[in-house]
């Protein structure tokens, strides 16, 4: 399965290479780092709110997981700076992904 497959379907896997075992980000089927195969990691990734923004009632957060990926996630509760979060929603809506965090 491609990442884009299982965020279709509402699930959040990070690619990793098969050889270095290095997280790759933006997905890729091929490592960035030593070029080989990637699979897509399958567990549930918590990450860290580094900031965050508010426009009339959603809540907007740059989320970042491990030391290299980050995202743009909703948040419907007021986030705090270095809240650990985990996604709750995502998928791909009118050809962008989309996040929603807890």
């Amino acid at each position: 399965m491609s990442f884009e497959n299982e965020l279709e379907q509402g699930r959040f896997y990070i690619p990793e290479c098969l050889a270095c075992k290095k997280l790759v980000w933006p997905p890729s089927e091929f490592c960035d780092g030593c070029n080989e195969e990637t699979s897509l990691r399958k567990e549930e990734f918590k990450g860290k709110i580094i900031e965050f923004s508010r426009q009339n009632e959603e809540y907007f957060c740059m989320v970042e997981f491990g030391d290299s990926i980050r995202i743009m996630a909703k948040m419907i509760a007021l986030p705090k700076k270095d809240q650990i979060v985990k996604i709750s929603k995502c998928g791909i809506s009118e050809g962008s992904y989309f996040f929603q965090v807890i």
